[in-house]
């Protein structure tokens, strides 16, 4: 899980995007809409961030069109701790090439 989590959130331009919606989901389910307002994302930016979170297994959903609710898997869940640790690791390496945007955490950047 380490590697697959490394190569899918470090390995690719848009990882960063996805390791902020993981954070997110882990608090709480979202819809795409409520998930692009509290990271200050365009819309179509989350379902496609979404989508490849539900393709590999990252994420469910319960529900459909616009109310579609998604949450972590439970296999996200039983290995949220190696996905904190890549985050961390991902953040610190990376904050010096991203700037800070109000009530986004340091290092992240809007794509």
């Amino acid at each position: 899980m380490r590697k697959f989590l490394w190569e899918l959130l470090a390995g690719t331009k848009g990882g960063l995007n996805r390791a902020r919606i993981i954070d997110e989901l882990r608090n709480r389910p979202y819809n795409p809409n409520q998930l692009a307002e509290r990271l200050s994302l365009n819309y179509k930016t989350i379902k496609y961030h979404i989508e490849v979170l539900d393709k590999n297994g990252i994420v469910t959903s319960t529900g459909k069109g616009y109310g579609t609710l998604y949450f972590l898997s439970d296999k996200m869940e039983e290995n949220f701790d190696i996905f904190l640790e890549i985050w961390e690791q991902f953040r610190g390496s990376r904050a010096n090439v991203y700037h800070v945007v109000d009530n986004v955490p340091a290092g992240v950047v809007h794509h």
